[in-house]
């Protein structure tokens, strides 16, 4: 009787390509599980950046200044940068609308600046203005507008959101209405900035707000406010019914996010804004630079 043994065959192990080096996958990993900003990667990154080789081709390049940022988040640390994703989005927005006078509510180390800034610039715009709350952050976002030879079009104002905005519109050669505004600043201070700006006659008609984050980590204050009808808001501005500041609904990280360095953030609680105004608003849905799901809310 013949007998029959069966081969055992080991699989060959295929070789699968790594699309990213070791470090940049910690790297990526550390953006998840640890502190994303205010540790000193901000002037880290300024080190990295004007000590490279070829730290002369990046002078006047707002491009290759970008991609030097990029280069050190995915090789180094995470930086909570806009991306290259909904920095397209609004790209585009600018290039369709071609805004004269610009506002960005949050600089952080000025990505969206030079980014921003330029594609305005190209597009015919005169004026970027960028609100930061953090000196350190300022600093670095003016150091890398001036080697992406940016800073005749770009300026860059430090302090709380609200007390610069009034600043801006005390200060006779700041242009009058805005054209268009990028929220990515204070979550909690979205809708009371907006509602300041609408009091002082900084937006109307005309205006577009692009706002990041507003469904991831989320915003329901700013939303329910734009989407709210004249009628709604007429009757709580009668009422005073919007006083209320609801920053309980905020992750912890963003409700704390000045904590350590000034204590509490106070928002004013009586900005009531313009009942009379209507916003247009749409979802564009994007990710962040680690791959989580956004979004941007383009208000008319």
């Amino acid at each position: 009787m013949a007998s029959t043994t069966k081969r055992h065959i080991k699989p060959k192990r295929r070789r699968v390509k790594n699309l990213y080096t070791k470090r940049e996958i910690l790297a990526r990993v550390e953006s998840l599980t640890r502190r994303q900003f205010d540790d000193g990667r901000e002037i880290d990154l300024l080190h990295f950046i004007f000590n490279k080789s070829n730290i002369v081709s990046l002078r006047g390049s707002p491009q290759k200044v970008l991609d030097a940022i990029d280069e050190y988040a995915r090789t180094k640390k995470y930086l909570m940068n806009v991306g290259d994703q909904k920095g397209k989005i609004v790209c585009d927005l600018i290039r369709d609308l071609k805004p004269r006078l610009m506002v960005e509510l949050g600089s952080y180390i000025g990505y969206s600046a030079i980014l921003f800034g330029a594609t305005m610039r190209d597009a015919g715009g005169s004026k970027y203005f960028s609100i930061e709350r953090n000196p350190e952050f300022a600093a670095v976002t003016m150091a890398l507008v001036d080697l992406a030879g940016l800073s005749d079009i770009v300026k860059i104002i430090i302090g709380p959101s609200a007390e610069c905005i009034k600043r801006l519109h005390a200060d006779a050669s700041f242009g009058g209405r805005i054209d268009m505004m990028f929220l990515d600043h204070y979550k909690p201070a979205y809708t009371t900035d907006v509602k300041l700006c609408e009091s002082l006659g900084l937006i109307g008609p005309g205006t577009v707000l692009s706002a990041d984050n507003v469904i991831k980590p989320g915003n329901p204050p700013y939303l329910e406010y734009v989407r709210s009808s004249v009628e709604d808001k007429r009757k709580k501005f009668d009422q005073g019914g919007f006083k209320t500041i609801q920053t309980a609904s905020f992750d912890k990280r963003w409700r704390n996010q000045y904590e350590e360095r000034v204590g509490e953030e106070k928002l004013d609680p009586e900005q009531l804004g313009n009942p009379n105004l209507v916003y247009e608003s749409h979802l564009i849905h994007s990710y962040e630079p680690t791959g989580v799901p956004v979004c941007i809310s383009p208000i008319y």
